[in-house]
């Protein structure tokens, strides 16, 4: 195996790597209420684009990561769209007061009436 072919599958096991905590993370917790709905949209559209250039080269690492892009960003648009883009589901409905972390939680620790 020569060098460039080297660095081009090490590269693409490292990002493809990086990106598992991310999905994980999402499909763990069904909280996507942080990712931008336009960014995951043109993600997956850039990415369609992408695949005529990439396709074209001789197959190899390049092919692979750009996979493994492909396969992240639609997940993460259909689990956008699918979880309803809210916050982390937990199973159990919240009663009572703020949730912690919340506008309000912390309007009402710093002494400021809501209305």
């Amino acid at each position: 195996m020569n060098l460039p072919m080297l660095a081009g599958t090490l590269s693409t096991v490292l990002f493809a790597v990086g990106m598992l905590p991310m999905l994980v993370k999402a499909a763990r917790t069904r909280d996507l209420a942080s990712y931008s709905p336009g960014n995951l949209v043109l993600s997956n559209v850039a990415n369609a684009v992408h695949s005529v250039y990439v396709f074209n080269l001789p197959a190899g690492p390049i092919w692979v990561l750009h996979l493994a892009y492909v396969l992240a960003s639609a997940l993460m648009l259909v689990w956008w769209i699918r979880y309803g883009h809210g916050g982390p589901v937990t199973g159990q409905a919240h009663i009572g007061g703020p949730q912690e972390g919340s506008v309000q939680e912390t309007a009402t620790k710093q002494g400021v009436k809501q209305p």
